[in-house]
């Protein structure tokens, strides 16, 4: 296992507020990165020491890019498997392009999980208004009609209900393959962050409960208010799908606690979460720092918390308060870098902490 030492780049698809709040845990570490964005000033391109500015199709900025740093990781899905495919070629890419290619597609990602023994909701493929009617009829009313894939915040959903016009539904999903997924009635929504290093040495946080507005998450609660036998289940079966995806990095899974604390996974995210932000000022190792060691070949960091958290999202326009959060002692504000405010945009966010007593 070869250690990458601090002076070392590290190459980072993606040029959102993920990839900065990365770019500013590496940075302290001794690193420096290189941002691959298609994106002009992106949030992340501000505080890194180098940024391509290209499209990711673009094989030769690829390959430069390549040479240029000296592992890769990626601060979101939506971005092609051949392109990613064509970095690890030539430089280490965390986690492995066949993490990537399973969970930036929904079916492969349930299928996956389902063959490891992780529960989900039940699913069913389909291609057109057909397939979607024979869905609808076997797993029954509400279902969900998804995208396969690129869809997040809520974009390319769909909720059946008996009422619902199926042609018009497939037209609004967008997309000529989708899955339907049963509804689950569930009582809240969690998320365990869980890393992985080289040496297959695993650290998970605590679970945190997610709440939404408009499909986009709104606040993290940390801890999740659930039972501890609970939360146990929960960071073991993150654990194990870390394990059997032999993920070197970070990974977020979204799941379901239902009214009888049966816990299923919804989704899966193989890098830093919007969830997991809260850990940047309640945790020993932020989320992003532990990507950081990960990729790296460093020891992993404790996840421990000194201090219960939750963190709110500014979306759109909420980023206007932030001279009032500054004038609260409590808050931890954090502005992303974005020169325009708009709706469902996040913007940045606000975490406020409560001391644990020892």
């Amino acid at each position: 296992m070869k250690m990458l030492t601090p002076g070392a780049t590290i190459g980072i698809l993606g040029g959102g507020q993920l990839g900065r709040m990365t770019a500013l845990a590496a940075a302290r570490l001794g690193y420096r990165c290189h941002i691959f964005t298609p994106e002009q000033n992106a949030p992340a391109a501000q505080v890194a020491a180098a940024t391509t500015v290209a499209d990711y199709t673009d094989h030769a900025a690829l390959a430069a890019f390549a040479r240029s740093v000296d592992v890769v990781t990626y601060e979101f899905e939506n971005i092609p498997a051949e392109s990613v495919a064509q970095l690890a070629r030539l430089v280490p890419v965390r986690p492995k392009p066949e993490v990537l290619a399973i969970c930036q597609d929904r079916l492969r990602e349930k299928d996956f999980l389902n063959s490891i023994g992780v529960a989900t909701a039940r699913f069913r493929e389909v291609t057109d208004t057909a397939a979607l009617a024979r869905a609808v009829r076997e797993l029954g009313h509400p279902c969900v009609l998804k995208t396969a894939q690129l869809g997040y915040d809520g974009k390319g959903q769909v909720v059946i209900r008996p009422d619902t016009d199926l042609d018009e539904a497939w037209r609004a999903m967008g997309a000529a393959r989708g899955i339907v997924e049963s509804f689950v009635d569930f009582a809240l929504e969690i998320s365990v962050i869980v890393a992985r290093g080289l040496d297959g040495t695993k650290a998970a946080y605590v679970p945190v409960e997610n709440q939404h507005r408009n499909h986009i998450l709104d606040q993290t609660i940390a801890p999740a208010r659930i039972p501890p036998e609970v939360a146990m289940k929960a960071e073991a079966v993150a654990a194990h799908v870390a394990q059997e995806l032999d993920l070197v990095g970070v990974l977020a899974v979204e799941m379901f606690v239902d009214r009888d604390n049966a816990v299923l996974v919804n989704e899966l995210a193989p890098r830093p979460h919007n969830s997991g932000h809260w850990t940047i000022d309640a945790c020993l190792t932020s989320q992003f720092e532990q990507l950081v060691r990960a990729i790296c070949g460093l020891p992993l960091g404790s996840p421990e918390r000194h201090s219960d958290a939750v963190m709110k999202n500014l979306i759109g326009d909420d980023v206007a308060q932030w001279a009032e959060i500054l004038k609260d002692p409590g808050a931890k504000l954090h502005l992303y870098g974005k020169r325009e405010a708009r709706p469902g945009r996040k913007m940045g966010h606000v975490t406020r902490l409560s001391p644990r007593k020892s």
